[in-house]
Parts: C-alpha cells; structure tokens; sequence
C-alpha cells in the first residue's frame, strides 16, 4: 500500500521549528494587558461629539435612502436611532415623521413634526448649538 501523503508512514518528520508552549495563563496575561491599554485611550469631548454628530449623519443618510425605496419602516427606524443619538438634531425627527406619515401612524408623525419644528426654532435663536 502507497503513502497518501509524502510524509505517511515517515517518522520524525519535521514540519519546521518547533514554537515554544505557552502556559494557558500566558492568554489571560495578554488579554488583561490589552483591556487595561484599551482604556488608556481618551478622546476629548470635542472629538467624541463630532464622531456623534456624524453617526447621526449616516443614520439620516441610511432613512433617506430607505424612504426613497418605499422601505418606510426601516427608515422610521432608522431616523428614529439618529433622534437617539443626536436628539437636537430637527433633521431626524422631520425624517421619522415623514416615514410615520407613510405608515398610517399620523399622531406619532405629528408629535415627530411638532418636534421638528420646535428644534429648528431653537437653532434659529442659537444658532451655534449643534447638540
């Protein structure tokens, strides 16, 4: 009978060096340095509110492009995660109206436009709030 592989029936092949062993508590040594140099990272405040103004961007973007696919309760949902993220943001609650209008659910797309309304009053007398 033939070898199946070159190596079958062949002792002490070597398939290249041979890698140390490390003890299983080696693993959780390297796991708890990452999580404790993981949290070393700081951002400042300005920073992390510019990365939430643009995840809300994205979430509107993504209701926009939902709403115009007719898909008006995966935009609803997501204009609805952007007024979560961001809620000063008068873009989000007019979109989740618009989305509500379409699915029937008129006094939550009228407490959604209310809302809309009331934000973009407020920007218009301050006008260097963002959040």
């Amino acid at each position: 009978m033939r070898p199946r592989f070159p190596h079958d029936g062949v002792r002490g092949l070597s398939l290249g060096p041979a890698r140390p062993r490390r003890s299983p508590r080696h693993g959780l040594v390297v796991l708890i340095a990452a999580a404790l140099l993981g949290g070393c990272v700081t951002h400042s405040p300005k920073e992390e509110e510019h990365a939430l103004l643009a995840r809300s961007q994205a979430l509107i973007d993504s209701g926009n492009v939902a709403y115009r696919s007719h898909d008006y309760g995966r935009a609803a949902k997501r204009y609805a995660a952007a007024s979560v993220v961001n809620k000063d943001d008068p873009a989000a609650w007019f979109g989740l109206g618009m989305a509500l209008t379409k699915l029937g659910r008129d006094e939550e797309a009228r407490a959604s436009y209310a809302k809309a309304r009331e934000l973009a009053q407020k920007s218009r007398t301050n006008p260097g709030s963002t959040r």
